[in-house]
């Protein structure tokens, strides 16, 4: 697919882009090819080809779930303006 001058700065408009005119040839050639590899792709066949979360079959590591840091929230509060049955009271801001 070939993509015009005109079609290129239809398209800069839309999306809100300031392209100067002598760039206008460049984008052109390069959205053309882009549109031309996707018209490539959309002709394969992936009937058979299971989808994958990775491209290199890898696992993500995690680390242990343990408790790293001591519970302060007694102190928090104690120095908190508001505190009600452990938890925070701040202004209503939401009507």
């Amino acid at each position: 697919m070939s993509l015009s001058a005109t079609d290129v700065k239809k398209i800069a408009h839309l999306a809100r882009l300031g392209i100067e005119d002598k760039d206008v040839a460049h984008y052109a050639q390069d959205l053309s090819g882009m549109l031309d590899l996707v018209a490539q792709m959309n002709a394969l066949n992936t009937e058979n080809v299971s989808a994958m979360a990775h491209p290199l079959e890898q696992h993500q590591r995690l680390r242990a779930d343990v408790v790293s840091e001591v519970n302060l929230r007694e102190q928090f509060q104690a120095i908190a303006p508001q505190v009600e049955a452990g938890l925070y009271l701040v202004p209503k801001v939401i009507e």
